[in-house]
């Protein structure tokens, strides 16, 4: 059991430390400025702690006081959010999925009609982002890229990732001796991967490929994903890229790949919180995005482990 002081003793404690004042604190709550000073005064006996200064006719917070109101004022406000989000649940069906901002533009974007399509009731919001979403408070589950470990979440695995040189037709080497004569298009994986030897970089496939009279570091490099497939599909050169995220181009033939070799890189999970896993949202997601990307081998791992809706 938590111990925790009195909700209403603390919810009168950020107010008056966000407004400086127990008046207007009083005001916000409709209650008395002595009822303000009562409970902050009992607060501070529970805690054994003073939290304001007080003045003739102003407050200030205490060094305890001030730690205390952030993460006090955060944890009301993200109370605050999921009892709305609980309320607007109860008259839409909202399914949250996040991702990598490639893997969304490229694999869920073009896709999110057959969610409409197979949950014509439900509303799928698609969140592309790099930063590590809370999957409690943002999102109902989320498709990330890496070595499968996330602590304290579900790890369902769907597919590994591979990559290969694609570029447009026109440009197709007819051996990986052109490759000298190439502009090599680059994805810039960031200093945490950049001596991974894992990391699926030109140099790394070159030495796959037994070329070595070829620049490996040469041509054009983007710190962003989408930005290096536009280069490839604008006919820029010669892009060592993900064959997820540009599946539609090589299937229409806009773009083609000249080389069998391919690198495996890290593996698409679908991720989630275990106190989200009976959530409505959670399995409409696991049911979809499990029909949509899990490959022979996961359908294998995975079968019955899809509860009923």
């Amino acid at each position: 059991m938590r111990k925790l002081p009195p909700l209403g003793a603390l919810r009168v404690f950020e107010a008056a430390a966000r407004r400086m004042s127990f008046k207007h604190a009083a005001e916000e709550l409709n209650v008395s400025a002595t009822a303000v000073s009562h409970q902050i005064r009992q607060l501070e006996e529970m805690l054994d702690v003073k939290l304001f200064e007080r003045g003739t006719r102003q407050v200030r917070l205490t060094a305890a006081g001030k730690v205390l109101f952030p993460v006090l004022r955060d944890g009301l406000d993200r109370f605050e959010q999921a009892i709305a989000d609980v309320r607007r649940q109860r008259t839409e069906k909202v399914a949250r999925l996040t991702s990598t901002v490639a893997f969304v533009a490229k694999r869920l974007a073009p896709l999110a009609g057959s969610f409409r399509e197979t949950y014509p009731e439900w509303t799928l919001r698609l969140d592309a982002s790099h930063r590590m979403v809370d999957l409690e408070a943002d999102a109902d589950a989320a498709i990330r890229l890496g070595g499968g470990d996330y602590s304290g979440l579900i790890t369902e695995p769907l597919f590994a990732d591979r990559f290969a040189p694609v570029c447009v037709p026109r440009l197709a080497p007819a051996g990986a001796a052109d490759l000298r004569h190439a502009t090599l298009i680059h994805y810039d994986w960031g200093t945490l991967r950049r001596h991974d030897a894992r990391a699926p970089v030109w140099r790394h496939w070159l030495e796959r490929a037994g070329v070595t009279d070829v620049e490996a570091g040469a041509g054009l490099s983007f710190t962003d994903e989408i930005h290096a497939v536009q280069a490839v599909v604008a006919g820029q050169g010669i892009g060592l890229l993900s064959l997820t995220l540009v599946a539609e181009e090589l299937a229409s033939g806009i773009l083609v790949q000249p080389f069998d070799l391919t690198l495996e890189s890290d593996r698409y999970d679908l991720v989630y919180s275990p106190r989200m896993a009976e959530r409505p949202a959670t399995k409409v997601l696991r049911a979809w995005v499990a029909e949509q990307f899990c490959d022979a081998d996961c359908r294998g791992l995975r079968h019955g482990a899809l509860p009923p809706l």
